[in-house]
């Protein structure tokens, strides 16, 4: 191999040049200048793995004989060496590490400018800037192959990869707003690790930036404190992003399933506040400085029930509910709203597993409440009701408020905007009241815990 190297290294560079030669077309039709750039990249990249000593990666061999085959394209009168240019990109992205990437996106850059509108080259470009951490200039090459690219399936993996990497970079963009909020405009060490992370950061220097601030932020406040929650719960979602895409089940979107005691651990010591979707609760709430807006920024876990019509498609949902009505099996609209945890609610069984599966979004939820979370008011196992009559089944919020109680963890649970229009009926608001601890006229807000 080593022979075949150094031979192939001198072909290279009788072809294309040594490292800083002037690009140069040749004449009587030979490469393209970018062809030859593409070769110097691939020359130096055969120098580096000659000096690395004997080669016993066969990912790396194949890349090897890549190269060899667009030298020979590359040689070739009238050949077209863009294929086999394309081909030696992607063996260099899969030999892996940070050298592979970066001859891949060298390659992608001379396929880019030599064929504009290449599909493919875009494609090859975008997975060379993920690779090396480059998001938001990988999502640029991914859109412009979404552009060109005429398949409808093919493009899927691509838009899930950029709805991971936009999920990710939103993460970071809540914690610098929670940091920027929570200083009030004073200094402290976790502002500091604060102006270290953005969204434009490599990968690697992102996930170490929001490490360090995380850790920061939680010696200074404590872990107790709602902000430093927070903090920690989108530092897990974006780690979570960074390891892997949002489908990792193709049967429940890529969200984890939790059952009772999963769901009783993520309300544990929480304040929970349920959000009526009326126009004015989401106006208030999308209005910069009011005071419902900052009540319902004050709760640990902000929950909303079936479709939401008013609130804006960025409010806060952390638990979203969802009661399967009408007759099964149940069709509608799929659940795109972004939430921590979906809970869904029906019987019977076999129609409510159909219903997740054909209507999970991908991405949209963390995780998703499992076949014991689906019947809570009746469930033996849980409040064990007879059913209600059909004529006034419970709401979905009157539902998770029941559930809540059973459970018993949250510190705290609280409706807001549960006025006029969106009451809840009169038996449900009987149990309410028999509960409630108090009434603040002036935020709609009932407490009862």
């Amino acid at each position: 191999m080593g022979q075949t190297l150094t031979g192939l290294l001198t072909s290279v560079r009788a072809i294309a040049g040594r490292p800083g030669t002037p690009p140069r077309a040749r004449p009587g039709g030979g490469p393209d200048p970018e062809l030859l750039a593409a070769l110097r990249h691939c020359g130096d990249h055969l120098a580096d793995l000659a000096a690395s000593g004997p080669l016993t990666d066969a990912r790396r061999t194949r890349l090897i004989a890549s190269i060899g085959a667009l030298t020979t394209a590359c040689s070739t009168p009238g050949a077209d060496a863009f294929d086999a240019l394309l081909r030696t990109g992607q063996q260099a992205l899969d030999s892996g590490g940070d050298a592979g990437a970066r001859l891949a996106l060298a390659l992608a850059d001379e396929a880019t400018v030599l064929r504009a509108r290449s599909k493919g080259a875009w494609r090859l470009r975008g997975n060379a800037l993920d690779a090396l951490g480059r998001s938001e200039e990988a999502i640029t090459a991914y859109e412009r192959h979404l552009a060109l690219q005429q398949n409808a399936a093919a493009s899927r993996d691509v838009e899930r990869r950029i709805a991971t990497l936009r999920a990710a970079g939103d993460r970071i963009d809540e914690a610098l707003a929670l940091v920027e909020g929570g200083n009030g405009g004073g200094g402290g060490a976790d502002r500091t690790g604060a102006v270290r992370l953005s969204r434009h950061l490599p990968a690697a220097d992102a996930l170490a930036a929001f490490t360090e601030l995380v850790r920061l932020r939680t010696a200074e406040r404590g872990a107790a404190d709602p902000a430093v929650r927070r903090l920690a719960a989108l530092y897990a979602e974006h780690r979570r992003l960074a390891d892997r895409d949002p489908m990792a089940d193709p049967l429940l979107g890529g969200a984890e399933p939790i059952g009772v005691p999963g769901l009783r651990r993520f309300l544990a010591g929480r304040t929970v506040c349920l959000v009526a979707d009326t126009p004015h609760t989401a106006e208030q709430e999308q209005r910069p400085g009011s005071s419902l807006a900052a009540l319902i920024g004050g709760y640990d876990l902000v929950v909303r029930c079936d479709a939401v019509h008013h609130a804006a498609p960025t409010a806060r949902t952390d638990l979203h509910a969802v009661t399967l009505r009408g007759d099964s099996p149940w069709k509608g609209p799929r659940w795109d709203r972004r939430a921590t945890a979906r809970l869904v609610f029906g019987d019977p069984l076999p129609h409510w597993r159909l219903a997740l599966r054909s209507r999970l979004v991908p991405g949209a939820q963390d995780r998703v409440g499992d076949a014991t979370l689906r019947r809570p008011l009746h469930d033996p196992a849980l409040l064990a009701e007879a059913a209600a009559d059909a004529d006034e089944p419970a709401s979905t919020a009157f539902t998770v408020l029941r559930l809540l109680d059973f459970l018993g963890t949250p510190a705290r649970v609280d409706l807001i905007g549960f006025e006029g229009r969106a009451a809840l009926p009169p038996r449900e608001r009987e149990w309410i009241g028999a509960r409630t601890g108090r009434t603040d006229d002036t935020a709609v807000r009932i407490t009862l815990r």
